[in-house]
């Protein structure tokens, strides 16, 4: 092997490589978004805990640090579960933490399901 697993040197190895990289960045921002909030705030927005939402994220990381790492390709089941667990973080929890937090911005475009 040349150090880099599966992936090779080839277009194909940098793409997957710049895809493992920005899915690894993704969670570790995840996880420190999910750490900076007040356990308080998770309860109050409607969500699981912090110990959970942290739990989740930091596993997620963890996958996605260890197959860029390992230059597996990032299109297998354990990244994608990884990107998807960090996304559900970012898409559902982290503006309902910003809310009750007060840093997600008021909006006058009110719908019957927030924002438009």
């Amino acid at each position: 092997m040349n150090g880099f697993g599966a992936i090779g040197f080839g277009l194909a190895g940098i793409i997957s490589l710049l895809l493992a990289a920005a899915a690894a960045g993704m969670q570790l921002f995840a996880l420190i978004d999910a750490v900076r909030h007040r356990p308080d705030a998770y309860v109050a927005a409607g969500k699981r805990t912090k110990t959970f939402w942290v739990a989740i994220v930091a596993v997620c990381f963890a996958v996605g640090l260890l197959i860029l790492l390992s230059g597996s390709s990032p299109l297998n089941l354990f990244e994608i579960a990884a990107v998807v667990g960090a996304a559900v973080y970012l898409a559902d929890v982290r503006p309902a933490l910003q809310r009750v937090s007060g840093r997600g911005g008021s909006s006058s475009h009110q719908g019957p399901y927030g924002p438009w």
